[in-house]
């Protein structure tokens, strides 16, 4: 199996006893939410954050086929190297979903516990039919292929399409230098593949009931649309009879904060203090 790329982040003069995995979301890369990480592991010291590129992501290969079952037995490999399960996972819209299929995954496997805790910021669970902004972002890729002069102009065309000056920001990271000039380093075909997977996937069977001693905290961007009315009811009678059946020790909790689905540019500060109160 390929070796994703990955960066370990510790508070400096740190002994971390406890692991977070931290995924991105669809069209993003590790180094994303590489503020959030330091911030969060000067807080808490005594874990660390690995921040993942996932497959076709980043610094990491281009692997087929493109889909969330792959993308979750890879972060198998990324543990091994680090000796062992992770104690908590983050997954961000796209990576939320890849994240609770890797807890269902280190289930399946014998002797493999789950994390004991799951965090899914602005993804649901649920399958439905292709949109939201991160679809619309395709429309980037395929009209403003480049190559740009400069990565003000990737960030001009990313704005031209109605997306706000922050995102556009976020995704000309993207736009990497080649001899013609700064062109995506994604494939917007490997993309749309990734999202009609993530949009044809169910994941309700780990959020509504958890793995044995497995807490999942969902988190809603109140700007966004991605958990709609339907995905947070379930969430909400989730969290109300999580720990009533035997098959369900765990626990579901809603955090519901403010900004747009790309919520780790637009309000860090609300994600940091959820996970600095709530981390076990």
């Amino acid at each position: 199996m390929a070796t994703l790329h990955h960066e370990i982040v510790e508070a400096p003069g740190s002994a971390p006893r406890r692991r977070m995995l931290l995924l991105h979301g669809i069209y993003g890369a590790g180094r994303n939410w590489g503020t959030v990480a330091r911030r969060l592991v000067r807080a808490r010291p005594e874990w660390s954050v690995v921040l993942v590129d996932l497959r076709s992501h980043g610094h990491s290969p281009r692997l087929a086929p493109h889909t969330l079952e792959c993308c979750a037995a890879d972060l198998l490999d990324v543990e091994d190297q680090l000796g062992g399960p992770s104690d908590a996972v983050l997954g961000h819209s796209f990576g939320g979903k890849v994240a609770l299929l890797h807890a269902r995954e280190r289930v399946r496997l014998a002797g493999s516990g789950a994390p004991r805790q799951l965090w899914i910021v602005d993804s649901s669970p649920a399958t439905g039919s292709p949109g939201g902004s991160a679809w619309r972002m395709l429309g980037v890729l395929r009209r403003h292929p480049g190559p740009f002069g400069s990565r003000a102009e990737a960030v001009d065309a990313v704005e031209s399409e109605g997306f706000a000056p922050l995102v556009a920001n976020w995704m000309a990271i993207n736009a990497v230098p080649t001899d013609a000039g700064l062109e995506w380093r994604l494939d917007p075909d490997e993309m749309e593949a990734y999202l009609r997977d993530y949009f044809r996937t169910d994941a309700w069977d780990v959020a509504e009931s958890p793995p044995a001693g497995t807490d999942v905290h969902f988190i809603r961007a109140l700007g966004s649309s991605v958990l709609d009315e339907a995905a947070v009811g379930r969430i909400r009678r989730a969290a109300r009879g999580s720990g009533r059946s035997v098959w369900d020790s765990g626990r579901v909790f809603l955090h519901k904060v403010d900004g747009g689905h790309w919520v780790n540019t637009e309000n860090p500060d609300a994600l940091h203090e959820l996970l600095v109160a709530r981390l076990r």
